[in-house]
């Protein structure tokens, strides 16, 4: 008790001190010059620059511009932030004494770390590290104490093989290399956007710029890790030659995946949106081309996972690759007593007046609908009906399911037979046999 009534007249003595100096109140009257300075400044920048002031609309560079108006809430802070750094040193030559400044300035580094994360990002992870880890750092910055705590963490370190390590590389490792991936993400979707988004290149010249935009970005990302962790990337050369034998039998498949995907780009054989069968029979729409698989989107919905190595070692069939006119076939029977030479003209019409399908004088002879005798079956007449389309005859394109309750309609109107199977039984009496025996 009698410790505690000493420590609180202390204190209650600093305050009194405090409080009575003038160097206090020059604090306080620089700090409010300070924050009216700041919201000027912040108010000059927002006016200035419309991305901070206008809401973005959809269109190119859509998401840059809406992180930059997100990001108007963080200029003031910003602002003090910086003003409040200046007015520090100021204070300690001016006023003698700058605590109360680097209190100001420490509220200014939280409230710009708050609104960083609550405005601008979006993701849990990075807020957690912002909160418990950057945040600390900062006030320890602020305050003068963090070249302390840095020392304390350099004295515990331990070694492997060559490579020195201390618990400060390791939180600044994971520091940083939180934010680098983060950043990495970020920077490898908005540019492979705007990649794709330049109308003068053709698809497969923009994912090729895509995916080696993505390698590029990814290795910068590791060699700036390395050089964060201390690590000399010179060092890794021989240690790197080593283990990329070992690799090349373990990651073999990987690898050749990976190449593959380079030489399709290149090469250009399939791009997106194609519609591929593979040599099994499964077909689908190119979705997307990774570095390790492409994906074929199916029409009832399913997702087609297939090696990029598949595209080079075997077949398959690119039916939209150089051209969407596909030509596709129909079969009935009618009976054996229909007069053809009527019908023909009347099928051809009823499928010529399909939407879809590609008719008129404009179209070649050869493409345009066509119905013939494909063979005399049992039962009746086969006949194929053949006509050209743009684009897959499936999903929201689906031409041959109409054109077959057309046909049915058609003929079904004037009166033509569409003839099910029929077997004739004859029961033959043996000559030889009794009247009463049965053949």
């Amino acid at each position: 008790m009698e410790r505690l009534e000493i420590w609180l007249e202390r204190n209650l003595a600093l305050v009194e001190t405090t409080l009575s100096g003038t160097a206090f109140y020059y604090q306080l009257g620089a700090i409010a010059a300070a924050l009216a300075a700041s919201w000027l400044l912040s108010t000059l920048i927002q006016r200035r620059f419309f991305w901070f002031s206008r809401e973005p609309k959809a269109s190119e560079g859509y998401e840059i511009r809406w992180a930059f108006f997100r990001a108007r809430t963080l200029v003031f802070p910003f602002t003090c932030v910086v003003v409040f750094g200046a007015l520090s040193v100021f204070g300690e030559t001016a006023f003698g004494e700058n605590w109360l400044i680097r209190i100001a300035q420490g509220v200014s580094v939280v409230q710009l770390i708050y609104r960083l994360g609550t405005h601008l990002i979006r993701n849990q992870a990075i807020n957690r590290i912002l909160t418990f880890i950057g945040l600390p750092i900062a006030l320890l910055y602020v305050f003068g104490w963090l070249d302390t705590v840095t020392s304390e963490l350099e004295e515990i370190s331990f070694e492997i093989g060559n490579i020195h390590f201390s618990a400060y590389t390791i939180v600044r490792t994971l520091i940083f290399g939180a934010v680098l991936f983060w950043l990495g993400r970020i920077s490898n979707r908005t540019g492979q956007k705007v990649i794709r988004s330049q109308k003068q290149l053709d698809t497969s010249t923009k994912e090729v710029a895509a995916k080696l935009f993505q390698i590029a970005l990814f290795v910068l990302i590791f060699i700036l890790l390395l050089q964060i962790m201390g690590i000399d990337v010179t060092t890794l050369v021989v240690f790197g030659g080593a283990i990329g034998v070992g690799l090349g039998f373990g990651l073999q498949q990987i690898a050749a995946n990976f190449i593959s995907g380079i030489i399709i780009l290149l090469d250009r054989s399939i791009t997106i949106d194609d519609y591929i069968q593979l040599e099994d029979g499964r077909a689908g729409r190119l979705r997307e081309l990774n570095m390790r698989y492409a994906i074929l989107e199916t029409f009832d919905g399913k997702d087609i996972m297939v090696p990029n190595e598949q595209f080079i070692t075997t077949a398959f069939t690119n039916w939209t690759h150089h051209n969407q006119k596909q030509r596709y076939a129909l079969n009935f029977q009618v009976a054996y007593d229909t007069d053809l030479e009527a019908m023909f003209p009347i099928i051809r019409d009823v499928v010529a007046s399909h939407p879809k399908v590609l008719s008129g004088e404009h179209i070649p002879i050869a493409e345009r609908p066509d119905a013939e005798i494909q063979e005399f079956a049992d039962s009746g007449i086969t006949i194929l009906v053949e006509f050209w389309m743009e684009g897959i005859d499936d999903g929201d394109n689906r031409v041959g399911g109409d054109l077959l309750l057309m046909i049915w309609s058609t003929l079904k109107a004037h009166g033509i037979e569409i003839p099910f199977p029929q077997r004739e039984i004859r029961l033959l009496k043996d000559q030889d046999q009794t009247p009463n025996a049965s053949a």
